[in-house]
């Protein structure tokens, strides 16, 4: 035995040591009751040891040593992304192949009007025209490739590529991120199985092991006259009020043949796309959704849609209701909404909500928006896991609100980069530090990884580079991400023995690669 490898021994054992009592104060992944019955001769708690050991001298000092610490957390085992919309996800190269494939063409001035005398919508400039318009105005996906200047300026637009380089006029950072999905929306459908196989290998690549992703949004049934009524309906409505009107209408969606008809419509379409994605090494779910920036009837006939999708197909998991969080109708029906996800929970109970909610700054809206939205996504609608829930320290009673989440066990979906880009929220100023602090639940994931030019592995860069959590609080987190998905137990259990065998395999890897440097 080499001294160098028996002096490590030696500081092995110590660290064991004090890495099972610091667990047991902590309460974090290792469980104390079975600490007694640890071996810690075992090559299991060996390399834990020294992958910890490691890991804490990637963070330590006054700058973590971000090269190396990019290297560990791309080879990280990292569970699930729970908080991923598939649309945002793709990157721009990929919807670029797919425009030439359909047929499309992409705008290159100001506006392109379609040779289509039906189709008489005006296209903007990097704006994708699903009918060929004036020759010249609109060019193929290769053609733009090919012309650089305007290729450049094309991923600028269709992503938040280089946004932070440029100096001249600019649109804020929340309407350059939500108007990417105005640019590349009509190809993003182009093949549904294409982009989720493509997701899939992405995952792959850098150890993810499960999808919850948010692919189409529900369908949406009008019933005019009904539509009268809830659209009538206000924040501040009486409950009566409200459950009068939305019992009309969900009456009527229960029994309605083309509400039925677009519903199994609709489950096709996502069991379609996922065909063949699920192996041993991958698993993928969905979230049905609907935007909140519509009329209150047809907001809540999308979430009927999407209460009703959860209870026909194993493969739908959850409900959401997404848009910038700011939008004008999103603030005025804001606790409207809260109410139609508490109403349809009472007749779908066993469907779980993973709802955005607290996206929201100081100056985004005014004071008094920031009060009540993820305390009303809670207390209203019974949320499992928040999106986002920025604005936690804004809440009204913000304090019991935190402990009431620990209680319940309701999980915050951290979102690093794009809580930094649209809201200019991070380091410190970052509310996992309050989640981190109360015994929060919490996960990390991605949002839009193509329009943030991003991914999973970078997310946990930033918040170990940035908050520098243990070993063992960074493992916590990334097995809260099987713990909190909206799988059934014996599915959680599968994912969690595979999240075992990956760390397994990595912490090996890292105690060999330690030992050797």
């Amino acid at each position: 035995m080499s001294q160098r490898y028996f002096l490590l021994s030696i500081k092995t054992t110590f660290l064991v040591y004090v890495l099972l009592l610091t667990a047991c104060a902590k309460n974090l992944d290792i469980d104390p009751v079975k600490t007694e019955k640890i071996d810690i001769s075992s090559s299991s708690t060996l390399n834990y040891v020294a992958t910890a050991d490691y890991f804490n001298r990637l963070i330590s000092g006054t700058t973590p040593r971000i090269a190396e610490l990019t290297l560990f957390t791309n080879l990280l085992p990292k569970g699930g992304d729970l908080h991923h919309h598939y649309s945002g996800a793709i990157y721009a190269e990929t919807y670029l192949d797919w425009i030439d494939k359909s047929g499309y063409c992409i705008c290159r001035v100001n506006t392109c009007k379609s040779q289509n005398k039906a189709d008489s919508k005006l296209v903007l400039k990097f704006g994708i025209a699903t009918h060929p318009s004036v020759k010249g105005d609109c060019i193929s996906a290769q053609a733009a490739i090919e012309d650089y200047t305007f290729y450049r300026e094309l991923l600028e637009r269709w992503s938040d590529k280089d946004y932070g380089n440029h100096y001249h006029e600019q649109p804020s950072p929340d309407e350059q991120f939500f108007d990417t999905f105005s640019f590349f929306g009509p190809v993003s459908n182009y093949s549904y199985h294409d982009g989720l196989v493509l997701l899939k290998n992405r995952a792959i690549a850098e150890n993810v092991e499960y999808l919850e992703t948010m692919l189409k949004s529900a369908p949406v049934v009008d019933n005019p006259h009904l539509a009268i009524q809830v659209n009538a309906l206000k924040s501040g409505s009486t409950d009566l009020q409200i459950d009068t009107a939305l019992n009309a209408y969900y009456e009527f969606l229960s029994l309605d043949p083309l509400s039925k008809a677009e519903i199994e419509k609709y489950v096709s379409t996502l069991e379609g796309a996922a065909i063949g994605i699920d192996d041993a090494s991958f698993k993928l779910r969905f979230q049905a959704y609907v935007s909140r920036n519509s009329d209150p009837a047809k907001v809540f006939s999308g979430l009927y849609s999407s209460f009703s999708a959860v209870k026909k197909s194993k493969l739908v998991v959850g409900v959401n209701i997404v848009g910038p969080e700011n939008g004008f109708i999103a603030m005025r029906d804001y606790s409207l909404h809260m109410k139609m996800l508490r109403f349809l929970k009472r007749h779908f109970p066993e469907v779980k909500l993973a709802l955005h909610a607290g996206e929201l700054v100081l100056g985004m809206v005014p004071p008094e928006g920031l009060k009540h939205h993820i305390n009303e996504a809670v207390e209203i609608a019974g949320a499992s896991r928040l999106g986002h829930a920025v604005d936690i320290a804004n809440e009204t009673n913000a304090y019991d609100l935190l402990n009431r989440m620990r209680a319940s066990n309701t999980a915050v979906e951290i979102n690093l980069t794009s809580n930094a880009f649209i809201l200019g929220v991070k380091d410190e100023a970052h509310p996992v530090q309050l989640y981190r602090k109360h015994s929060v639940p919490f996960v990390i994931s991605t949002d839009d990884a193509g329009v943030s030019r991003n991914n999973l592995s970078n997310e946990y860069l930033l918040f170990t580079s940035r908050y520098r959590p243990s070993y063992s609080e960074l493992k916590a987190v990334i097995y809260n991400s099987i713990k909190y998905a909206f799988l059934n137990d014996d599915e959680k259990r599968s994912e969690v023995r595979e999240l075992d065998r990956r760390f397994t395999d990595f912490e090996a890897k890292i105690a060999n690669m330690a030992l050797v440097h």
